[in-house]
């Protein structure tokens, strides 16, 4: 239990999007300065009339582009009426063969049950079993969202999202929003959120 609550506190002091705010905002302010500067090397230093209207449709572009970039509606701001409410072990073909049911949970261990030590998802029994450590994961619910969070596992927590090809690995002990469709690797072994 003391586990949990330690890393459910982590997430509630939320340093971590707050130093990506932080982050996001100083890159922002970078690229304001170099456009700006490159405007008055073109515009007022430079007489060449066809590098002005180049840098000209080179700007209009990458403005374009910068504001799709930032303000399109991404998949971590599709919401679900329902929201996750139960973890499906699959197999290697993604067939389901263990089921946990977590609403009304706020966090959840996952890892490997033993005579010393009980987490709230067993993956004893899964086929990667030896790659998955003790206390290899945990689940945080806070504002209406699951957080994942890797706790400095051997092999590491994977996250897939749903409308996403490619799968990326997470840091340790840094939350990460799940979300419907979701599937969470545990080492190798593949659990989807629904």
């Amino acid at each position: 239990m003391g586990v949990r609550n330690r890393f459910f506190k982590r997430y509630i002091n939320n340093l971590a999007d707050d130093e990506r705010f932080f982050r996001i905002k100083m890159i922002d302010i970078l690229l304001i300065i170099v456009a700006v500067t490159a405007l008055i090397y073109v515009y007022w230093l430079n007489t060449n009339s066809n590098l002005k209207i180049g840098f000209g449709f080179f700007i209009a572009i990458a403005t374009v582009g910068y504001v799709i970039g930032k303000y399109w509606i991404t998949t971590d701001d599709i919401e679900t009426e329902a929201g996750i409410t139960k973890l499906i072990l699959l197999d290697e073909k993604g067939a389901g063969i263990k089921e946990w049911y977590i609403q009304g949970e706020t966090s959840l261990l996952i890892g490997k049950s033993s005579k010393h030590s009980e987490v709230d998802i067993d993956l004893s029994d899964a086929e990667y079993a030896s790659l998955i450590s003790k206390q290899h994961a945990v689940l945080n619910y806070a504002d209406g969202n699951w957080y994942i969070e890797d706790i400095d596992s051997k092999n590491g927590t994977g996250i897939k999202q749903a409308y996403k090809s490619a799968k990326s690995r997470l840091e340790a002990q840094e939350p990460y929003r799940i979300g419907t469709g979701d599937v969470i690797y545990i080492a190798n072994t593949k659990i989807l959120c629904t």
